[in-house]
């Protein structure tokens, strides 16, 4: 379990929070609307805490 989490999960989590970190920033630079900017740092605030809390639980895993 510990390695489907930390070679599959983890990094699929890690590349949510990076994609829409980027399409936010994309729809900044592009004077996109403020409320799709909005929804997208809130999107990225809860995908963040997932990618941590997988990481907690991958640390916690290996730990047993």
């Amino acid at each position: 379990m510990t390695s489907f989490l930390s070679t599959i999960i983890l990094p699929v989590a890690v590349g949510a929070v990076a994609l829409v970190l980027l399409l936010g920033l994309l729809n900044m630079m592009r004077g996109g609307s403020p409320n799709r900017s909005q929804k997208l740092m809130r999107l990225r605030v809860l995908l963040q805490f997932v990618a941590i809390v997988i990481t907690m639980v991958t640390v916690w895993a290996m730990g047993h």
